[in-house]
């Protein structure tokens, strides 16, 4: 079955609800594994590869929650394809550029997924709406120990799950979340968030991961330490940390509509105007208005636009997206002119923001 004939025209995971959505966008949680005696993928040659990947993936797919399942070697899809499932976060930037020996599995709702031979023989991670960071973990954990039985994993009594980079020996497990924060970018205290987060052992990225800006306000909190504590306790301390940063989001946004409530309804009022009128937008662009539009919606200040539609268009106005919807490649300046009318005509229903009353 073709990639694109899969994964649904309008993706569920847009229109599914989460606790605390309204900031929270997605919760994660990533395992990293390796095969025992078997080289790691970066340093293994094409035949290790291709070996590590027979022997992985009908293991992943004999797992219960991946029977209605995509299942597909790297080298059997096109860049585009690839390019599709990093914009939804099923893959990293790192594994659409790999090619043979190299594989993804993931479910139809695509909450679960596995990459196969990407820095590890095996990262599985488990992605929910909103904040549900132990329920991912919860999840996760319950394919892990599945898998186990099928996998002998290399595993060390000093430094636990071996792998690639040191940085995730230990419990080798990555938990973050997507995190919406244009009230802390807005009022400016988005620099001070961060490099607290940062102190706290927590590492803030962008909307693809490390190396990525922030387009959107969308920023991915996740732990950098998985060496010398527990799982549950690290997913502990992540959620802690994320509702603080919820609740400064949250007054935040308060403080901005209490002392410059103009200047933000100007922005969104903009936003509005040329997310409904232009006819070239480019991605980055049509990302940022977007997110203001998103805060449009939270504030009340749209009473025909359900926020789903918004994170909707965050992910379909995104080049490889683009480019599937038209059949085809295109350059550029192409998909501008091609995001802006599909954003025209999405949002013609919308009716202008009406100011919401404060107090």
């Amino acid at each position: 079955m073709k990639l694109t004939e899969f994964i649904a025209a309008s993706p569920e995971a847009c229109h599914r609800p989460g606790p605390g959505d309204r900031i929270v966008m997605s919760s994660r949680v990533r395992l990293a594994r390796n095969l025992t005696g078997s080289p790691f993928p970066t340093w293994a040659k094409k035949k290790e590869r291709v070996k590590a990947l027979e022997t992985i993936r009908p293991a992943v797919e004999s797992l219960d929650a991946l029977k209605d399942s995509f299942s597909a070697n790297l080298d059997d899809l096109s860049s585009l394809d690839k390019q599709l499932l990093v914009e939804r976060h099923l893959i990293s930037r790192e594994h659409a550029a790999k090619s043979a020996g190299s594989g993804v599995v993931f479910n139809r709702e695509e909450s679960v997924c596995f990459m196969i031979n990407e820095e590890d023989h095996l990262r599985m991670q488990v992605l929910l709406p909103g904040l549900q960071v132990e329920e991912a973990w919860k999840q996760v954990d319950k394919l892990d120990t599945a898998l186990e039985k099928k996998l002998d994993y290399a595993f060390s009594d000093e430094f636990g799950y071996l792998t690639a980079c040191p940085t995730n020996l230990g419990t080798a497990i990555r938990v973050s979340a997507m995190l919406h924060l244009p009230g802390l970018v807005l009022s400016e205290q988005i620099n001070k968030i961060v490099n607290s987060v940062n102190k706290l052992g927590l590492a803030v990225r962008g909307l693809y991961g490390e190396g990525t800006e922030a387009l959107g306000n969308v920023f991915q909190v996740s732990n950098q330490m998985t060496l010398g504590e527990s799982e549950t306790d690290i997913v502990a301390r992540l959620g802690k940390v994320l509702g603080q940063i919820i609740e400064h989001e949250e007054n935040a946004r308060l403080t901005l509509l209490e002392g410059k409530a103009n200047t933000v309804y100007n922005h969104i009022g903009r936003a509005y105007g040329i997310l409904t009128n232009a006819h070239i937008i480019a991605s980055k662009e049509a990302m940022n208005l977007l997110s203001l539009l998103r805060l449009g919606v939270d504030f009340q200040m749209f009473s025909s636009l359900d926020r789903a539609v918004i994170d909707e268009l965050f992910l379909f106005t995104q080049p490889a997206h683009l480019q599937t919807q038209h059949e085809g490649k295109l350059g550029a300046e192409e998909r501008d002119v091609l995001r802006a009318t599909m954003l025209r005509d999405r949002l013609k229903s919308v009716k202008r923001p009406h100011l919401p009353k404060l107090g």
